[in-house]
């Protein structure tokens, strides 16, 4: 084992000489490693990578591999994920320990406790309230949740996730997302003045006690930064200039714009909709930008066109972090015989983070 490669040596080289050394890597260490690409990283990362797919399907196939040396490229809950379903077997790592997530860092542990706290002075929460926690959070978030007979859930078991909740008590306390959650609600026929939006910078979150006794969903005022962008005007101007156009959003949208579009789901729902579409269709897609843009290309040849349905870009930020040079950087210096930026998450947050990773795939099964 020799020193430990330093980022600042890959920082200024060209993506041609990443690319040559990436694959060097991965011919010298064959199955003993695994690149995991999550669907919004950017292209010149997600070529690499050895499998591709949203952040629940590559942290079960990090699970099922073999392999010694786990490499995310996505950002850091994907890897804790990973991490919690392999027992701290292998060796996971985030090419880029700034890749975050915005919307996972809008409710922290802290809140959360006091949100449960404050719930705690009308009522008991651990007998009336299901945790429900969306997967894009950290894993301290995810360990509440198993301690307070909770789960996880992602965009496309949502329904499932909130069923099984609303059977073992009346009110769901759903974070960090609140699009998804209210999204998700309407269409089990839950009413908007059913679910109310908890305000983690106000004082009992900005509600009055019999809005908290009345909710069957209380909403953590929380949201992606990417799909925030998304307007219905949107939806008005392709519908104007497209007549036969399709319109298909994920839930992490507003209300509004998800209320304007013709499908809703998650990014693998997106891609096999509109994978299965007729040439000549049409569509306007309401998700991240590097998606959007290669699925624009795989339909193009087939008659299908795929609009990005914002007019400004707006692609996830911390997602971008993860480059050639740092995927290069990590790779090399496991050739090296060093690990670096190896996630590790501890087992007294893992074990209940598990049980409740555990229990949403129960649940869905």
């Amino acid at each position: 084992m020799s020193a430990a490669l330093k980022i600042d040596q890959f920082s200024l080289m060209d993506d041609s000489e990443c690319d040559a050394r990436i694959a060097a890597a991965k011919a010298i260490l064959g199955k003993r490693l695994a690149i995991l690409g999550h669907h919004y990283q950017r292209n010149e990362v997600f070529k690499h990578a050895d499998f591709t797919g949203d952040s629940l399907k590559l942290s079960q196939l990090a699970a099922d591999s073999d392999a010694e040396f786990i490499v995310f490229c996505g950002v850091h809950f994907m890897a804790e994920v990973a991490d919690i379903l392999t027992f701290g077997q292998r060796n996971v790592i985030l090419p880029d320990l700034a890749a975050g997530c915005s919307m996972a860092d809008m409710a922290n542990l802290v809140k959360v406790k006091k949100c449960w706290e404050e719930i705690s002075q009308l009522l008991d929460p651990d007998e009336h309230v299901t945790p429900v926690t969306y997967i894009n959070s950290a894993a301290d978030l995810k360990a509440f949740c198993g301690s307070h007979g909770g789960i996880v859930c992602t965009s496309s078991n949502a329904r499932a996730v909130l069923e099984w909740s609303f059977a073992r008590r009346e009110k769901i306390l759903f974070f960090p997302d609140q699009h998804l959650g209210r999204n998700t609600g309407l269409k089990m026929g839950i009413p908007l003045e059913q679910m109310v939006t908890w305000d983690f910078m106000k004082p009992r979150g900005g509600l009055t006690d019999e809005q908290i006794r009345n909710a069957r969903m209380i909403l953590w005022k929380g949201f992606c930064s990417v799909h925030q962008m998304f307007q219905p005007a949107h939806i008005d101007n392709f519908r104007k200039n497209t007549p036969n156009g399709l319109v298909i959003s994920h839930p992490e949208n507003a209300y509004e714009v998800c209320q304007k579009s013709d499908f809703v789901g998650s990014t693998e729902y997106i891609l096999r909709t509109v994978r299965a579409s007729e040439p000549g269709t049409q569509w306007l897609v309401g998700t991240e930008l590097n998606l959007v843009n290669r699925l624009a290309d795989e339909m193009k040849p087939r008659g299908v066109n795929v609009q990005f349905m914002s007019p400004t870009v707006c692609m996830c930020s911390t997602m971008f972090r993860t480059d050639p040079q740092h995927l290069a950087w990590v790779l090399d210096n496991i050739v090296s015989g060093n690990v670096v930026n190896r996630i590790r998450v501890r087992e007294d947050v893992a074990d209940p983070a598990r049980k409740a990773l555990n229990l949403m795939l129960e649940v869905v099964d």
